[in-house]
């Protein structure tokens, strides 16, 4: 199932399909031709105050290409069901999901075949074997606590059991959001398995606020102390914590073990029947392009997805200090992918979400 391999190192303003012939001439304007591309997101790459990398990326493109983006945020389940829904009436051009949704759009029929400019330069880890869909942001599961309150973080699952952490610890519903997604498979690996994950969930949610759709709310809520503990990725709370001085990133381990995270990148794809493909196939040719990885690190506090950019800024250097000590495995997305729906059922089962 999961298996251990290797260790540290505003809403969418949707185009209508234009299809007015021009009297006295036989052309016609289509959609394809609107200097438009509308991206549907997991959140956590765009700055609350402009200041995050999509913000950098989507405006420089628009300034090299003319081509404006429509961006569209919210869980990574929630994304690609919403794109699920208009399937006969396709509005989204680019799907950027973390796993194991980004396999889940992909299996669902969501997404076209497109390798941009870059991708050969990104691991086979990381991208799809068909060319569907390529990470364009390293990033790895965390969790976060408050260090005004909590100055040592937490070591290990069993310490958040504590009374201590009684209504003050939340993390975001699994099957909707990408990094709750990842509590559960994180969970059965460092517990073993499906049913030691579960029992250990069913203990916590004593402690548990209650559900979340979106992980990046819940890091304002470390931030002044209403919560003590919640999960989240290092990209986004690295990022976050430019705004949140009190955001301390973390990694659970087992009781008498070492602290695990994996990776969990921003993936994007060009959706099926896009209806700005070419916008689309440009998009994501910048995005990994070398200009855009190097500022992943100094804009987005994320890891670039091309191995052979390797920035020495600040922001680089801290983020691989975080990363020492913690050892990386690699999930079996395949397995997950295929039995998401049952995992996210014994969750619910278990803690009665």
């Amino acid at each position: 199932m999961l298996t251990h391999t290797t260790r540290p190192l505003a809403a969418l303003t949707g185009s209508l399909l234009l299809a007015a012939a021009l009297t006295g001439c036989g052309s016609t304007s289509t959609a394809s031709d609107e200097k438009v591309v509308t991206v549907y997101s997991a959140d956590g790459l765009k700055g609350e105050k402009g200041d995050g990398w999509y913000d950098r990326v989507f405006e420089d493109f628009e300034k090299e290409t003319g081509i404006k983006v429509e961006y569209v945020e919210g869980g990574s389940g929630e994304m690609v069901q919403r794109a699920v829904r208009e399937r006969r009436n396709t509005q989204a051009d680019v799907i950027v999901t973390l796993p194991p949704f980004i396999q889940q759009a992909g299996s669902k029929g969501l997404l076209q075949p497109y390798r941009p400019k870059g991708s050969d330069r990104v691991s086979g880890a990381d991208k799809a074997a068909d060319g569907t869909w390529t990470s364009v942001v390293k990033n790895y599961f965390g969790f976060i606590h408050n260090k005004k309150e909590l100055p040592k973080a937490p070591t290990t699952w069993e310490e958040l059991l504590g009374a201590r952490y009684k209504d003050r610890l939340q993390y975001s519903t699994p099957g909707v959001a990408g990094d709750g997604t990842a509590v559960v498979i994180k969970a059965m690996h460092d517990f073993g398995g499906r049913e030691p994950a579960m029992a250990y969930l069913k203990k916590l949610q004593t402690n548990n606020v209650g559900p979340s759709s979106s992980t990046s709310k819940l890091a304002p809520k470390v931030d002044k102390g209403e919560l003590l503990v919640a999960n989240g990725d290092v990209q986004m709370n690295f990022a976050q914590g430019r705004s949140m001085p009190n955001l301390g990133i973390w990694f659970p381990a087992r009781q008498g073990g070492r602290p695990t995270t994996f990776a969990l990148p921003y993936a994007a794809g060009l959706v099926k029947d896009a209806p700005h493909a070419d916008n689309g196939r440009k998009l994501l040719d910048f995005m990994l392009g070398e200009r855009a990885q190097r500022q992943v690190s100094a804009i987005g506090g994320g890891f670039p997805a091309r191995a052979d950019v390797k920035p020495a800024d600040a922001n680089a250097i801290a983020l691989a200090r975080l990363m020492e000590g913690v050892d990386v495995f690699e999930p079996d997305w395949k397995d997950i992918e295929a039995n998401l729906p049952s995992y996210i059922d014994a969750w619910k089962t278990a803690t009665g979400g």
